[in-house]
């Protein structure tokens, strides 16, 4: 085996290594105070949680309105103006919020994959150099073999 075709060593390997990053504190840190905000709300805004608040809120207001004595309704039955007036108000207030949570999310998703191609290509770095020590061990080991086989046969 000459020597252009020698396995990197060990500390060459290292050499050439650069440290594996942590994107995710990395995200967390460049995220300002609104980003914070947009992104707690977008995770918790799509939660069965707050469905539920919103569901629960919308059969309590749709119900008193609809069946309570017309004297204590607030929001009159059928229309129920208010109501939505309100649920356009969440609506509309909430949308440009979730997809700036959302654009965050995916600015994430990217800088992990990315991270993962890096470790990845790591990896197939110091796997080939494994697999060229193996070969040079392998010629290591048929050259002392046959040695000794060339010994047996003389001696």
């Amino acid at each position: 085996m000459d020597s252009r075709s020698r396995p990197p060593s060990l500390q060459e390997l290292k050499a050439q290594r650069r440290p594996v990053r942590d994107v995710n504190a990395a995200h967390v840190e460049s995220l300002g105070p609104l980003e914070r905000l947009a992104t707690w709300i977008t995770e918790h805004v799509g939660s069965m949680g707050f469905f539920l608040i919103i569901f629960v809120w919308t059969m309590l207001w749709l119900g008193w309105n609809a069946l309570a004595p017309k004297a204590e309704r607030f929001d009159p039955f059928p229309a129920f103006v208010l109501w939505l007036f309100i649920s356009n108000m969440i609506q509309i207030f909430l949308m440009p919020l979730i997809m700036v949570g959302q654009n965050l999310q995916s600015r994430h998703s990217e800088a992990r994959a990315e991270s993962d191609y890096e470790v990845n290509v790591k990896a197939e770095r110091e796997i080939e150099a494994i697999l060229l020590h193996l070969e040079a061990q392998a010629e290591k080991i048929e050259r002392i073999l046959q040695g000794m086989v060339n010994e047996k046969k003389q001696g």
